[in-house]
């Protein structure tokens, strides 16, 4: 267990409108920090006043990307009470990223502890309008100021909490999707599976190139063939073709998604066939052309589930149940919201109370 040490702000921020949050524009008023150092170990666990980091320019998160983060809610029930959803998994998923990445990790009870922790403190930050939330971005960078190429031997563990609405403005509206078929996001061997800065500062181009034509988002292609669908953006992708559920095996190119995860497990236990093979992006246009192709959603922590209504791959257009939201798409997102917002019985053992 982790020994946190408090020095609380003397002064509080003024909280911002609940109904216009946005997503990632405010800060709270505080921020967890753990220092960890070779031959030491995790020291000096702390909850200090957010401020900007003191970063020597030669640190060595500046020059090769040593960082890894995560992301992850907590949410206000109707009874006032705050909760978290699956914490262990967000742990257990850093985990896996620092390995590839060779940053250290805290073990999944730490990592849980000083996210409560910070929480906690900042109880009165966690927004109480419907469908906004507290966003937690725990993340580790490496400090040492060294410019060769080798694992840094100092790092900090930090947690950072932003108060959010909605994360697209067009909310549970179905969105555009652009398939790209010109640049890699992740090959096998890489860093596709990690949540790590680097993929995402690799995928902007595209989502530009979105942008220019229209559409919010970009659907990646395998990046050996570029013929099987991986995942959109910051979210997991699904298919629904003849009552199949398609989604792309996590095989090291794909990121583990946590809402992914629980909607495999809440189809499963509805009954549905999911299927986790390597999807062909001309077997979703065919079946788009055939009216097979029935639903298309994706999911994620930010957004939780995003409906599809267009779907662009070279000079096709999928249009997806009339723009609107489906109903698989529909009772995913009930249901997982419901179970988060404390609004629907947690039977699945989902949750964890903060405060």
């Amino acid at each position: 267990m982790l020994n946190i040490k408090y020095e609380l702000a003397t002064t509080k921020k003024p909280k911002p409108d609940e109904n216009n949050l946005g997503f990632g524009i405010y800060y709270t008023d505080h921020m967890f920090v753990i220092d960890h150092t070779e031959g030491i170990g995790w020291h000096d666990a702390r909850i200090v006043p957010y401020a900007p980091l003191m970063l020597d320019p030669a640190a060595m998160v500046l020059h090769y990307a040593m960082e890894s983060f995560e992301g992850m809610k907590a949410y206000r029930l109707p009874d006032g009470s705050i909760q978290l959803f699956r914490p262990e998994k967000n742990a257990e998923r850093m985990i896996n990223t620092n390995k590839r990445m060779c940053l250290p990790s805290l073990p999944v009870e730490d990592f849980v502890q000083a996210v409560k922790a910070l929480v906690e403190t900042e109880k009165d930050w966690v927004p109480h309008q419907d469908g906004t939330s507290l966003y937690i971005r725990p993340f580790i960078i490496a400090t040492e100021p060294h410019l060769g190429v080798r694992t840094s031997k100092t790092h900090q563990f930090l947690i950072i909490c932003s108060p959010v609405g909605a994360y697209y403005s067009t909310g549970i509206n179905p969105v555009k999707i652009f398939v790209e078929d010109e640049y890699t996001r992740a090959c096998p061997g890489g860093t596709g599976f990690t949540k790590c800065g680097g993929n995402y500062a690799a995928s902007l181009v595209s989502q530009v190139k979105a942008h220019d034509l229209g559409y919010e988002q970009t659907l990646w292609l395998d990046g050996v063939e570029h013929k099987y669908v991986e995942e959109v953006g910051s979210m997991n992708c699904f298919f629904k073709i003849d009552d199949v559920i398609y989604t792309a095996p996590c095989v090291g190119t794909v990121l583990p998604g946590v809402t992914r995860m629980s909607c495999i497990e809440l189809l499963k236990k509805w009954g549905y066939t999911v299927s986790e093979d390597r999807l062909p992006i001309a077997k979703v246009m065919e079946a788009a052309k055939a009216g097979k192709l029935e639903e298309v959603f994706g999911t994620g922590t930010a957004a939780v589930i995003s409906p599809v209504g267009e779907l662009r791959y070279e000079d096709q257009v999928a249009f997806i149940n009339n723009g609107e939201i489906g109903p698989v798409t529909h009772k995913l997102y009930e249901t997982l919201t419901g179970i988060q917002w404390g609004k629907m019985p947690d039977d699945m053992g989902w949750t964890v109370k903060v405060c």
